[in-house]
């Protein structure tokens, strides 16, 4: 158990962060799974607005530190392949 009083300040702190980044953590797999389940669908105009949420909130939580910046990249990068078919 934290014996000062700063020690004690940063369990609530993290306790409180940690309650925080667990629901952006919660969002970004559901937007990532609503974003799979978009692209089997047949509308694309729908499917490219879901994609676009995801990819705004990949950037938000990685400005803030939730995700690291890499990992934020890379989910886009998968996301946006799904998009444009490669060229031959």
């Amino acid at each position: 158990m934290a014996n000062t009083k700063s020690a004690k300040k940063n369990v609530r702190k993290t306790a409180r962060r940690t309650v925080e980044n667990r629901a952006v953590l919660t969002r970004l797999k559901t937007l990532a799974k609503d974003t799979r389940a978009a692209l089997t669908s047949t509308d694309v105009a729908k499917a490219r607005e879901i994609a676009r949420a995801f990819i705004s909130a990949m950037d938000k939580a990685a400005k803030t530190g939730v995700i690291h910046a890499n990992k934020a990249a890379r989910a886009k990068s998968s996301v946006s392949k799904l998009f444009t078919p490669a060229k031959k």
